[in-house]
């Protein structure tokens, strides 16, 4: 999952941002309004945690723009105000959730994994293929019974390509929904990180490498 948090307090957006990439999500940070736009309009997030209070451009506006686009994005917007009117205001311009400032991290977490399932097509929160068990939540993975662990980037790249339902999923995917965007485009890492999979899911093999095109389970 690709994760784009907006927020002008540096301290917190950064902690935001760190807690989520241990939960294996690929996050990418700005701290306003106008970067926040210009992203958008160059990446695909499934999740847009949104700042209401925001400088240069106000959370709304971008939480509009993002609506005009007719972007596949979910929005959780986030404000120092709790009140209810205000609550209904953010949700009336388009976000699909509301948390008011201060919240607890893994109440932000469920949220942003709930939106994420809503930005694509359904499917259970618990994904099996092959012989495979992977809880996103739970952040756990099972092998005919026995538990894998994984690190982060690797729990992301299986929880990808297990959400293609035996579909090619190519490096360049994997590479934009598993690591942000300061990740080289030309590096190995996606190489590398599906071979220590591969390794540590054993025998028989399940991630059928095709050549040319990308990886599939």
């Amino acid at each position: 999952m690709r994760v784009l948090v907006v927020e002008d307090e540096r301290l917190l957006a950064d902690a935001v941002a760190t807690g989520l990439r241990r939960e294996a999500m690929a996050v990418d940070v700005v701290y306003d309004g106008a970067a926040a736009l210009e992203r958008v309009g160059v990446n695909d997030y499934d999740v847009v945690v949104l700042d209401r209070d925001l400088p240069l451009v106000h959370g709304d506006d971008v939480c509009r723009e993002i609506i005009r686009l007719g972007l596949p994005t979910r929005v959780l917007m986030l404000t120092a105000s709790g009140d209810v009117s205000d609550r209904v205001e953010g949700l009336e311009l388009g976000a699909d959730d509301y948390l008011p400032k201060p919240f607890a991290f893994s109440e932000l977490t469920a949220r942003v994994r709930a939106l994420g399932r809503r930005s694509t097509a359904p499917l259970p929160p618990v994904l099996e293929r092959a012989g495979i068990r992977l809880d996103p939540n739970r952040r756990e993975v099972f092998r005919d019974g026995r538990q894998v662990q994984l690190a982060p980037k690797e729990f992301a790249v299986l929880e990808v390509l297990m959400r293609g339902e035996g579909s090619v999923v190519s490096a360049e995917q994997l590479l934009e929904k598993a690591w942000d965007e300061n990740t080289d485009p030309f590096t190995n890492v996606v190489r590398v990180t599906v071979m220590t999979l591969r390794r540590k899911l054993g025998e028989p093999p399940v991630i059928v490498t095709v050549p040319g095109s990308g990886y599939r389970i």
